[in-house]
């Protein structure tokens, strides 16, 4: 009996110290703010993507998150979207103060695993109908950002004016994702506006870029392409296929100009990033989601590509006109 009542004892007191040590490390990690997590979940590995995940650390270091001060959890899903789920379930379980999606699949894929923490998303057109918010002036779930929608009308007169001859314009992208049937939309809207014909092609994968493009390019005057993660992610094999056609490529992303485009008055994703980083800096300093409406890009810039300019006969004076 004394021998139970001893192990019983025993068992008891390392029972408590279990308890009273998981409380200890519970509160810690709620008080201790001299160390702030934040996880990254990217799409894929691409420039555009990559650029927005730059801008955005670099924001962060700016505003005194750095070294000892942040950790970064950044895992990347290589366009795979069983790695999508199973990364931000890893995500939800670390328990961050703050995450960030970049590209809206990852944006979709990290707020259904976790709709508490707050979220940040970079580079995603639509977030409204991608369902990460109900609106964008008011977010009413967990997750406000920085779109990357442009002014895709603009974008279409501006390659008018740059080739004024170019009746035929191609249209290259990913039909899987969502941003690029939004943009897609409106680019049609804006050909046929201008009494333009449009001609769609689509490539599902990297795989199938090369086949689209050539195919594309040899029904073409010029070719837009908007801002597409699997479009960015192929931009060396266009910029080979649009020297080897002799058919001009105009961007929505200026990142995409200097492995393919001829030219683009669009945004800079390292800029998108250091906006998106702002309002990361303000969620923890204590900001509220729903107190953080969606921004739009907060500028655009001319962007060229000399070597492409001299190939198809622009000058930056008729670029600069053209914007």
């Amino acid at each position: 009996m004394k021998i139970k009542r001893m192990a019983a004892i025993a068992a008891g007191a390392a029972l408590t110290i279990m308890v009273l040590a998981g409380c200890g490390k519970s509160t810690s990690a709620a008080a201790d703010k001299s160390q702030v997590k934040i996880g990254i979940l990217q799409l894929i590995d691409q420039q555009a993507l990559t650029a927005a995940r730059k801008g955005f650390t670099e924001e962060l270091a700016k505003a005194g998150y750095k070294g000892k001060k942040i950790k970064l959890d950044y895992v990347n899903a290589q366009g795979d979207q069983s790695n999508l789920q199973t990364m931000s379930q890893r995500l939800q379980r670390d328990k961050n103060d703050l995450n960030l999606a970049i590209a809206t699949p990852a944006a979709q894929a990290l707020q259904k695993a976790d709709s508490k923490t707050p979220l940040l998303f970079t580079a995603i057109t639509d977030p409204k109908a991608a369902g990460l918010v109900t609106t964008t002036a008011k977010p009413d779930k967990n997750a406000t950002g920085v779109t990357d929608m442009v002014d895709v009308a603009g974008q279409i007169n501006f390659l008018h004016k740059a080739f004024p001859k170019a009746k035929k314009v191609g249209l290259l992208f990913n039909a899987a994702e969502e941003n690029s049937q939004v943009q897609i939309k409106l680019a049609k809207a804006a050909i046929k506006k201008l009494g333009l014909t449009a001609v769609e092609k689509t490539a599902a994968t990297t795989n199938d870029v090369e086949q689209s493009a050539t195919a594309l390019m040899k029904q073409s005057d010029v070719v837009y392409i908007p801002t597409d993660n699997t479009m960015a992610a192929s931009m060396p094999t266009i910029g080979k296929i649009s020297t080897k056609e002799n058919i001009p490529v105009v961007t929505a992303d200026a990142t995409m100009v200097k492995l393919a485009g001829v030219a683009t008055v669009g945004i800079n994703y390292e800029d998108l990033g250091r906006q998106t980083g702002k309002l990361a800096v303000q969620i923890l300093k204590g900001k509220k989601v729903s107190d953080l409406p969606v921004e739009k890009p907060a500028k655009t810039r001319l962007v060229t590509d000399p070597t492409r300019m001299k190939q198809f006969g622009l000058t930056e004076a008729a670029l600069k006109q053209a914007e």
